[in-house]
């Protein structure tokens, strides 16, 4: 009996402790959830770097043929010429452009976008 009491006094201490611990936390007013605060907090990630990648089209294709592939060999995507292609980032869709040469090199013009907002929401 007496071993009860002596584990409820010290669970009683253990919640005290506990109650004691707990943090306390400032108020805020509504000023602090503008979109000012947003944008500081999106500030942040600026120079965080992000995969980017262009997805000209797909295909499917059987293991046989993939393994008689050569150089010089074709492979007919599914998307057309003057069909726009998907800009990606982190796996997420936030544009669509078309392709360019800019000094032998391949490149994207920016046709259309996503919506900032759900861009931002997309990829982070």
């Amino acid at each position: 009996m007496e071993n009860n009491n002596l584990n409820m006094n010290d669970n009683e201490l253990t919640n005290q402790k506990a109650a004691s611990a707990l943090a306390q936390f400032e108020e805020f007013d509504d000023s602090t959830q503008s979109s000012g605060v947003y944008n500081d907090k999106l500030h942040f990630l600026k120079d965080l770097p992000m995969n980017v990648y262009i997805e000209l089209g797909r295909t499917q294709m059987q293991i046989k043929d993939i393994l008689e592939l050569e150089r010089g060999y074709v492979i007919e995507l599914d998307k057309l010429a003057s069909e726009p292609v998907d800009v990606f980032v982190n796996n997420k869709k936030i544009a669509e452009g078309e392709v360019v040469v800019i000094d032998k090199h391949f490149g994207i013009r920016i046709t259309n976008l996503v919506d900032p907002a759900n861009r931002v929401k997309d990829i982070l």
